[in-house]
């Protein structure tokens, strides 16, 4: 006697959470190519060799993360004393508080490349430090996807490109806004889903290291400190402006580009990543060194669409009805491979 086999809800759930669905309208922007970015850093490495001296580790990263984190679990603190109400805190978390978590994220992306420092074992213990206020352990993880997201940019594997679950619902202005809000949550959550990976030693290494954080916030200040962090985070990630980087560095707002860059003044607050295509042409130079690559090689990116505002970026793609998450460039596993081949080859050219 056999037995039929069938699938559990959830399983339904994750496999269908990044799949088409038949009766979809809309898909994302399908490319047989490769990434720009490898072709784009030999060109400009053959005609401005100089850029090899931006490479290398920036130790002030470190004085930064030190003072951020200072300056938050302080300010926390004083919530708590205070008693501060919640509103008060609210406002406080949204107008200062998410620009220094914001920070803080992008310290764990610099970290993520390690810039800070020669040795990758001291850029990973800096991002401990760094995840701290952030108040959920996510510097190792984030590290492990997003390495992969340079390497796989745009390929169906690259857990950074929305999944067909999010095409599929958010195609009005009220779901759009609904999105935008929940936006830190679809980042942090999507690879669950679409490409989950066992957590080691690691990563349990920076959960107890934040979670010991958040308890001696607690044992200390109560329970208001660590309420100040979490909206800091949560209202940092949604509505924001600062939170625009999300959906600009790779949202393609033009057909013919999929990496763009901001060049307004927010830069200032999160590593100058809103240079997002000198940072994909170069990872290897950290953030404060960003714009050195645009001043040496100019020509290689006037020619490109840019933003100059993040809270533009957010109003347009609320308002936009042809702007959404299908809004994105999309390629087979592979193909990034196979350009890489390709470039050292000299069979590709820089677009």
């Amino acid at each position: 006697m056999s037995v039929q086999s069938k699938e559990l809800p959830l399983a339904e759930f994750g496999a269908s959470y990044y799949k088409k669905k038949d009766d979809m309208l809309g898909d994302f922007i399908k490319s047989d190519e490769g990434e720009p970015h490898v072709a784009r850093r030999k060109d400009i490495l053959a005609k401005h060799p100089e850029i090899r001296d931006l490479f290398g580790p920036d130790p002030m990263i470190a004085v930064q993360v030190f003072a951020v984190v200072g300056l938050q679990t302080a300010v926390a603190l004083y919530m708590a004393k205070r008693n501060a109400s919640y509103l008060f805190m609210a406002v406080a978390a949204y107008c200062a508080g998410a620009f220094a978590n914001h920070n803080l994220f992008l310290a764990v992306h610099e970290l993520a490349h390690n810039l800070a420092f020669q040795s990758p074992m001291a850029n990973r213990a800096l991002a401990f430090v760094a995840n701290w206020p952030t108040i959920l352990p996510f510097a190792v993880s984030f590290q492990k996807y997003h390495l992969e997201h340079h390497a796989h940019q745009g390929e169906d594997s690259d857990t950074d490109i929305p999944t067909y679950a999010e095409g599929y619902y958010v195609t009005n202005t009220l779901m759009k806004i609904v999105w935008v809000f929940s936006q830190l949550f679809f980042y942090a959550l999507r690879p669950l889903f679409t490409k989950p990976k066992p957590p080691g030693l690691a990563e349990a290494l920076n959960a107890l290291c934040c979670f010991a954080y958040d308890a001696a916030l607690v044992y200390y200040g109560g329970w208001k400190s660590l309420g100040y962090l979490a909206m800091s985070s949560i209202l940092g990630g949604g509505m924001h402006p600062i939170a625009g980087h999300f959906i600009s560095e790779h949202y393609a707002f033009e057909k013919d580009q999929e990496t763009y860059s901001y060049y307004g003044p927010l830069n200032i607050f999160v590593y100058n990543c809103g240079y997002h295509n000198e940072h994909h042409d170069f990872p290897r130079v950290p953030g404060s060194r960003l714009s050195k690559i645009k001043e040496l090689a100019p020509e290689f990116y006037d020619n490109l669409h840019s933003h100059s505002s993040w809270s533009g970026v957010i109003w347009r793609y609320i308002t936009d009805p042809a702007v959404g998450p299908f809004n994105r460039v999309r390629r087979e596993d592979g193909k990034n491979r196979e350009n890489r081949r390709a470039v050292m080859n000299g069979k590709t050219k820089t677009k």
